[in-house]
């Protein structure tokens, strides 16, 4: 830390609660003292809001996997050069609502991508950067769904990544457990069934290790 700043990583499904953990995480720092930066995938950046606008719009359905692919990973080339290391650099804490492990899991696994395609634009848009934490919070398809449902009407849109079968969603929630199993030094597994404040414990427990 005295070095470089902290790079946290929510993952999950649509529903799971991440952008909510993440802005009560990074009041919590703050409050403490800390120098946080919140950004979000797809987005962050200014040029990645647009990108982000492409990927969601639901008229965009005919956009091809490896397109949708190249488009996260421009979007994430933007925030990593932008955003993210001048604060990494800056000894600051980053905390982002997705980065590549949501590519492996939606687009390498869902999509069929494979991970070595994933992980090929990950060495050239990345540079290197990996997650010091990763939190996946994890739910089942059916609270997914119903998360994601309510929301969209709340804000009256629909979002083009939201409209895959549920086969789609069990493909993706799986492969995050893969990724977590196999990597159990950086993942934490929290549950996102319980209450928003049980969520933000378990998150806090998590990450005061490591701050």
């Amino acid at each position: 830390m005295a070095k470089r700043g902290l790079f946290i990583t929510f993952e999950g499904m649509d529903g799971s609660g991440k952008t909510s953990q993440i802005h009560r995480l990074a009041r919590r720092l703050r409050a403490e003292g800390r120098t946080v930066l919140e950004t979000a995938e797809p987005g962050g950046t200014e040029i990645g809001m647009q990108i982000r606008h492409i990927l969601l719009d639901a008229k965009n359905r005919a956009l091809a996997p490896a397109a949708e692919l190249l488009l996260y990973f421009a979007c994430r080339a933007q925030n990593v050069e932008q955003w993210i290391l001048p604060a990494l650099d800056r000894g600051e804490i980053v905390i982002s609502d997705r980065f590549t492990d949501s590519s492996l899991v939606y687009q390498g696994c869902g999509r069929g991508l494979g991970a070595e395609n994933v992980m090929a634009l990950d060495r050239i848009a990345c540079r290197g950067l990996k997650p010091d934490l990763t939190l996946f919070l994890d739910i089942d398809l059916a609270t997914s769904l119903a998360r994601a449902e309510s929301r969209n009407v709340r804000v009256n849109r629909a979002d083009r990544m939201e409209q895959e079968p549920g086969a789609f969603y069990e493909k993706v929630r799986d492969a995050y457990k893969a990724l977590a199993a196999a990597e159990p030094e950086r993942f934490r597994i929290l549950d996102g069934n319980e209450n928003a404040e049980r969520v933000a414990e378990q998150v806090w427990k998590v990450v005061s290790e490591f701050v």
